[in-house]
């Protein structure tokens, strides 16, 4: 039963972060259409982002305070459902924001609670059930520019409507499904004899361990944003190639990203995470070097080991530093991990206008000397043992 209802907010996971998967491959297109600049394509991330990074931390202390069996339903069908108009208005830039904007709320509105049903799900083994879930958003970031790339191709820029189909399959099932989610985990927690009275929130420890999520989103979102840009303009790939190199990243990363929660309950949560930032520390920067597509693949493996073994392990940590308010410490790192990306992106946008999306991929090796500073520094949570 456990393990039905982790894979279902794990799909529902999936189908949520779709749409931020699918934006980055639909922009090439926007652009053709729009005549956009690199900056205005990565405000249309930005704008998923701002609205993700304002509403998110909201929804996780409701989510704390109130039980919300409707929150994970309804923000899968505003995540999908609202970008699927975008392509229905590739010159009108500022509808194209707003439409982005709705989208970032329905995926705030899913995460905190769906991350916080998982840790109750998950009994001792947090980190097994937590990968579980957070590799259900990673799938659903590689699924995303697939079906966005098929989509455009076949049916041009209309074809963002598809998106909406997913998302609608989804919130009817969530919404049968939620009920029964609620009464097991508060079943499992009764047999467990979980006390949150008896928990203490760490504060400190979590705003330090804030540094290296903030860093993890920034290279992530860039990669995910800029890539297909990348492959399309620098490396002087099709469109569709462009398109799919995306999801070639995150499909390495969804296998990373199941199974770093089970190596941090067996080898412990930051010898992961320090792995993680030691892999990336070379690896960016390397890629700026290559021009020839196929080496360029390679080294996004090491890339994508990076990026995608930090997950899970954040998440965990950030939930043990809050164990009395597990839904906003979910709305928090798991927000930081997509909004504060989105935030920069414009940024490198704008630099990358001015000097090339080369240089700007070179200012993103600078970020995991800030993660390994965090990871070689950071306290263990009170109340857990720490396997350093």
């Amino acid at each position: 039963m456990k393990n039905k209802f982790l894979l279902s907010l794990s799909a529902g996971h999936a189908f949520t972060d779709m749409s931020q998967g699918a934006l980055p491959v639909l922009l090439p297109f926007i652009i053709a259409a729009g005549g956009l600049s690199y900056a205005q394509a990565a405000g249309l991330t930005f704008a998923i982002a701002l609205a993700s990074s304002m509403s998110q931390p909201v929804f996780g202390i409701m989510s704390d305070r109130i039980s919300m069996k409707w929150l994970m339903p309804v923000g899968v069908l505003l995540s999908g459902c609202a970008l699927s108009l975008i392509g229905f208005f590739p010159t009108r830039y500022w509808v194209m924001f707003a439409i982005a904007i709705t989208s970032g709320i329905g995926v705030a509105a899913f995460h905190p609670e769906g991350a916080r049903m998982a840790n109750r799900l998950a009994g001792k083994k947090k980190g097994g059930s937590m990968s579980t879930f957070s590799v259900g958003g990673t799938v659903g970031m590689a699924i995303g520019p697939i079906i966005a790339t098929s989509a455009m191709i076949n049916l041009g820029l209309r074809g963002s409507a598809v998106l909406a189909i997913p998302a609608i399959s989804m919130c009817i099932l969530l919404f049968y499904i939620s009920p029964k989610i609620h009464r097991f985990a508060d079943t499992q927690e009764a047999e467990l004899g979980i006390a949150k009275k008896e928990q203490k929130n760490e504060w400190r420890k979590f705003l330090w361990l804030s540094i290296a999520i903030a860093s993890r989103s920034i290279i992530n979102h860039s990669l995910i944003t800029f890539l297909p840009l990348y492959w399309l303009n620098v490396l002087n790939q099709s469109k569709a190639a462009s398109g799919m190199i995306v999801s070639y990243m995150v499909f390495i990363g969804a296998l990373i990203n199941f199974s770093s929660g089970h190596l941090a309950d067996r080898f412990g949560i930051n010898k992961v995470i320090r792995v993680g930032w030691i892999l990336l520390i070379p690896s960016i920067f390397f890629l700026t070097h290559i021009t020839n597509p196929f080496f360029a693949m390679l080294m996004l493996i090491p890339i994508s080991l990076g990026v995608y073994s930090l997950v899970t392990p954040l998440i965990v940590l950030g939930q043990q530093y809050l164990p009395k308010n597990v839904g906003f410490a979910s709305g928090i790192t798991m927000g930081l991990g997509v909004s504060i990306g989105g935030l920069v992106a414009p940024l490198l946008g704008t630099y990358a206008d001015i000097h090339g999306l080369a240089a700007a991929f070179k200012l993103l090796s600078i970020l995991p000397v800030f993660g390994i500073i965090v990871a070689l520094t950071a306290k263990p949570p009170s109340s857990m043992t720490w396997k350093s």
